[in-house]
């Protein structure tokens, strides 16, 4: 039985970063993943997996119980990103690849439902992550595990009903201060409903913990930023795990920004590696 199942998607993806540019595994499902395997925590993920395996995936692929329908490398993710420091991104280009569309609720096994916590990673669409929520609420089911969501800003801005109705499903919600601006107003009117948990990165300045009208600001672990990309997966992945595990929200934020720090320190995922 796993800690925590992940279902998203993994990506081969193009970094530009402090004049550089690199080729790099990524992917919102297998930085999280990965983060939940590197604090300790048992993990499965449902992700599109190609066979045969490109090199950059490999490490991936021996680190992680990976499940889900066997793809070729050219149905996979593909992104494209420039970095240019302090929190701001540009998402230069979008391939979601065919393989996403294989990843669907019909695909997850008893097995994967038997997880305390089952997180859906960014899709390519919000309506996909309510079709995974919805299939794991089913009433039909005894017993139900914790449901984690998170997004990003494209579907917010574009998608906000849908990512609305998520935020009232889940258990468990991450977003970073941009998202919660646009999907709130403002962070600061951000709020779960009283049983729900939600955390919002908020970059170099730590994270907020959200607990009913409770909020906790906890702060970053000062770093040398080389490549954000990933850090609020990793700061998902690794605060699911202490969850997981039997420790507070705040214990597991406080020490969800430390591994965000290293992760941010190194290309890709080099660090969480």
């Amino acid at each position: 039985m796993n800690d925590v199942f992940v279902i998203g998607t993994v990506s081969l993806d193009l970094l530009h970063f402090a004049g550089q540019t690199a080729h790099a595994a990524g992917g919102a499902g297998m930085y999280t993943a990965l983060a939940v395997w590197k604090a300790g925590a048992k993990v499965g993920l449902f992700a599109p997996r190609p066979e045969p395996m490109p090199e950059l995936l490999q490490p991936i692929a021996t680190r992680l119980h990976w499940l889900g329908p066997t793809i070729t490398s050219d149905d996979l993710s593909r992104l494209e990103i420039a970095h240019y420091g302090k929190g701001k991104a540009n998402l230069l280009s979008t391939s979601w690849g065919a393989g996403e569309t294989m990843l669907t609720p019909s695909g997850l096994t008893p097995e994967m439902k038997e997880s305390a916590i089952i997180h859906i990673a960014a899709l390519s669409s919000a309506a996909r992550q309510l079709d995974f929520a919805m299939h794991l609420l089913n009433k039909k089911q005894i017993s139900k595990p914790l449901i984690s969501v998170g997004t990003y800003s494209c579907l917010v801005y574009k998608q906000a009903a849908q990512v609305r109705q998520l935020f009232d499903l889940a258990d468990i919600f991450f977003m970073n201060e941009n998202e919660a601006n646009g999907l709130f107003g403002q962070v600061e009117q951000a709020r779960p409903r009283p049983t729900a948990l939600l955390f919002v990165t908020l970059g170099e300045s730590g994270a907020l913990v959200i607990q009913g009208d409770k909020v906790t600001h906890v702060h970053a672990v000062p770093t040398t930023e080389l490549d954000p990309t990933g850090a609020g997966d990793t700061f998902c992945g690794a605060t699911l795990a202490a969850l997981a595990q039997g420790k507070s929200p705040i214990v597991a934020a406080q020490q969800a920004v430390g591994l965000a720090a290293q992760a941010v320190s190194a290309v890709g995922p080099t660090a969480l590696l």
